[in-house]
């Protein structure tokens, strides 16, 4: 008696101290264990056939046999095995069972986002990306190729964005620079995109004007908004808008200080035809492109241009001067 009372106490300690098992049936710590070392997850790694390792655990692997299949029931994967969130556990999870240990989420509108993230995982079947490397890392080419795009013509590259990637990337692009008026400006910014209508008359219009006239100050706009997420790179994004804002600025001024405004459809088309091939040649040899030149173009475009720029708006402050004396 005594012992079966002992036990009963044990058991009940152990589950205090496991909260993984006192928190809910669905979970068990089996789930969070790999299957190499049989210890905690670290960066768990989920493979096609769904067994989840820790990816050091699962590069000694590789490394030692080289074979790309599972340690566990050796079939086959394809391509880059990506850090996964552990989906089989977190899709049998509710709200309340998030607002408990382990994972002890108080704030109600970050439960309602993750809940949000999870029915999108269940709808597409995979984790979508939730910052700026995330989506670098799964679309490497359209990463580099909105950079540019944004750099280098920002209303192509909104066009772009609205035809081809308009829930996903548009959307909350417009309800974040352009936001509603009874949106709380206390709000972070992933409750502001957790329930996306489609945008007003007065958003639009908004959009149209700056979209027109001031299209680096929309992405300044934006990056201003992910300052907490993306400290440094948005700063950078934020310089780099203002500077090729008053590089544009100057070449408009250069036109009508010239007389050519009856050349700027002609401009206009040109700048149109370069981008378009320059576009279509690089989309031509992107499987020949080798992902350490893609990171380099990547990292230059968005951390050395600015740099660039300041020497450019400089050459141009100095030949205003010169016209001018």
């Amino acid at each position: 008696m005594e012992k079966s009372q002992q036990n009963d106490l044990n058991t009940m300690s152990l589950e205090k101290d496991d909260p993984l098992k006192s928190s809910s049936p669905q979970i068990s710590v089996s789930e969070f264990s790999c299957h190499c070392c049989y210890d905690i997850l670290v960066n768990p790694t989920t493979l096609n056939c769904g067994h989840s390792f820790c990816r050091h655990c699962l590069a000694l692997w590789w490394t030692s046999s080289k074979k790309t299949e599972c340690p566990e029931c050796r079939e086959k994967w394809e391509g880059f095995p990506k850090v996964n969130i552990l989906l089989r556990l977190l899709l049998t999870l509710t709200e309340e069972e998030f607002s408990r240990a382990p994972y002890t989420i108080e704030n109600s509108s970050h439960r309602r986002a993750i809940l949000m993230e999870l029915e999108r995982v269940k709808a597409l079947g995979v984790k979508p990306p939730q910052n700026l490397w995330e989506y670098k890392a799964v679309n490497p080419g359209r990463s580099l190729f909105l950079l540019y795009a944004l750099k280098s013509s920002p209303r192509l590259g909104l066009l772009y964005l609205y035809l081809f990637d308009y829930t996903d990337t548009f959307l909350p692009f417009i309800h974040t620079i352009c936001p509603l008026q009874e949106d709380s400006s206390g709000e972070d910014i992933f409750t502001k995109l957790l329930d996306l209508r489609e945008p007003t008359w007065k958003q639009w219009r908004e959009f149209l004007v700056k979209y027109s006239f001031l299209p680096y100050q929309l992405i300044a706009e934006f990056a201003w908004d992910w300052l907490e997420v993306h400290y440094w790179t948005s700063r950078f994004l934020i310089v780099n808008a203002m500077l090729l804002s008053v590089l544009e600025l100057f070449s408009f001024w250069r036109i009508w200080s010239r007389s050519e405004l009856k050349t700027v459809p002609q401009r206009m088309w040109s700048h149109f035809w370069k981008v378009s091939t320059q576009g279509l040649f690089v989309a031509m040899f992107w499987p020949l492109i080798p992902q350490f030149v893609c990171n380099c173009l990547f990292y230059w475009a968005l951390y050395f241009n600015p740099i660039i720029n300041i020497d450019l708006v400089v050459k141009e402050v100095r030949r205003l001067e010169t016209q001018v004396f």
